[in-house]
This record gives structure tokens, sequence and C-alpha cells, in this order.
């Protein structure tokens, strides 16, 4: 029991955060029906297309369950020259994702191409974001290098300037004291 609990807890942060640190094995027809995790360091499965049988068993549900899902246009497999359907990792996730949703939270399949589509305008709006930081990160970066080579610009043309200063004043004997109090200021009428 407290292995499903579990279970349920990875499947929907996974649901969520694809990229998330635990990775949950599909449902493998055991004698115990028990659902397994397995962390993952840098485990991956290698690429692959699977048949229709295969994934059916995988998640333990009837192949016509998935030609209706495929029918109603949320999953679409690959087909081969033969018409057999072929599923790649991808398909199969995205069956994962829509089994979960339908056996597990209960939703219905108008519900499920609901929540699908949403999550895909998220990612787009997800990506475009990120986008936009990188552009504005970039823009920034450039703006702060201008911005230093415009300061050392200024601070060497400020020293030339107080260096002349410096040698006018040696060069000049007479001093002059200018008294800033006793400035008149004209206004024009």
């Amino acid at each position: 029991m407290l292995s499903k609990i579990w279970y349920h807890i990875f499947k929907v942060f996974a649901l969520f955060d694809p990229t998330w640190g635990a990775q949950i094995l599909r449902r493998q027809s055991s004698d115990k029906g028990i659902d397994w995790i397995q962390e993952t360091g840098t485990m991956k499965r290698k690429k692959g297309f699977y048949s229709i049988s295969a994934v059916a068993k995988m998640f333990s549900i009837h192949q016509q369950t998935i030609r209706l899902y495929e029918k109603e246009g949320l999953i679409s497999p690959k087909r081969s020259e033969g018409n057999t359907r072929l599923f790649s990792e991808e398909d199969v996730d995205r069956l994962e994702q829509i089994i979960y949703l339908t056996h597990q939270v209960g939703v219905n399949l108008a519900g499920v191409e609901m929540i699908l589509k949403l999550q895909r305008k998220i990612q787009k709006m997800q990506n475009k974001m990120n986008k936009l930081f990188e552009n504005a990160h970039e823009e920034l970066k450039l703006e702060q290098e201008t911005s230093k080579e415009a300061l050392k610009a200024s601070a060497k043309s400020l020293m030339k300037l107080k260096q002349e200063a410096s040698t006018q004043d040696r060069s000049s004997d007479d001093e002059q004291v200018f008294d800033i109090d006793s400035w008149e200021i004209e206004y024009d009428e």
C-alpha cells in the first residue's frame, strides 16, 4: 500500500516536471502487481519503437483503449510499411500521462485533450519567456560592456584634463584666486 502511495506522489511530480530526478518505471505486469520506482542518475533508456501489444502490456490496458486514444487524436504513433503502429518513447510517455489522467485522476477524454493542449501552450510560453530572458541578459551584458568602455574613456579624458590643468598651474607665475561669492549673475529681460 505504501509503495502505491509513493508511486502516485512521484507520478504527480513527474507529470508536472519531466526533468525531476526520479523516473517512474512503467507498470509492469508482475505476480504481486507492485509498481516499481527507480531513482536515476545517468540511466537512459535506449531509443526504440514498441508495438501496440507491448505498450498495452506495459500499462495493463486493452489494445482497443490505445486505438481509441489514437482515434480521438490524443496520441499519434508512427506507422510501419505494413501499417503497424510504432510507439516511440515520446508516444509511450504521452500515453502514460493520458492513462494516469483517465484512470487515476478520473478525467474524461475531453478534459485530457484540454490538459494536453494547455501543457503545450505553457511549454511554448515558457520557451518564449526563456528566450526573452536570454535576450535581455545578452542586451544587459552588451550595455554593461559599453558603459564600462565609456567610463574608461571618460576617466582617461578626465585624467588628461587634470594633467593639463596641473601643468598650466605650474607654468603660470601669477596665481589667480577667484571668489565665487562675489560673482553676479546677469539676467536677460
